[in-house]
């Protein structure tokens, strides 16, 4: 369900489903040698379960944009945002400022708090009290294609 669209992040809000997940084996995969197929066990994985800890304060935003990908998250990678987590110095947050969502790594000492981006191409940003500022939510994991 889509939310909201911005220039950096598009939003949308987590559906739950009955009876979802996906077979999951629990014996790790081997990047080596392959081991003998009787040396696992089946399960089911909700990535439901495994990716969201408060599911009413989660939602999920898409990147857009080339700002973080010394961070990992590159152009269209879908975000886990938990809004019930803290914020905390190093911690990569979303970020509603100046009339626009952006995603970024927070930088908090005495002296103030920054938005670094993790690419060299992109300025830091000091917060001031002239901006309109909210932390939105923190990021708590990336889903990527391959």
């Amino acid at each position: 369900m889509l939310l909201h669209k911005s220039n950096s992040l598009i939003f949308f809000r987590p559906q739950a489903h009955n009876n979802c997940g996906a077979h999951f084996f629990d014996s790790g995969i081997s990047a080596g040698f392959p081991s003998p197929a009787e040396d696992f066990k089946e399960q089911r994985l909700s990535l439901d379960r495994e990716l969201i800890k408060n599911k009413e304060a989660t939602f999920f935003a898409r990147v857009s944009g080339q700002s973080m990908i010394g961070a990992g998250l590159d152009d269209n990678d879908l975000l886990v945002i938990d809004r019930s987590l803290e914020p905390a110095h190093n911690k990569i947050a979303v970020c509603f400022l100046d009339g626009e969502f952006t995603v970024k790594r927070l930088k908090v000492n005495t002296e103030g708090v920054w938005l670094e981006p993790e690419n060299p191409n992109y300025p830091i940003i000091k917060i001031t009290e002239d901006n309109d500022f909210v932390i939105w939510g923190i990021v708590t994991n990336v889903i990527k294609k391959v």
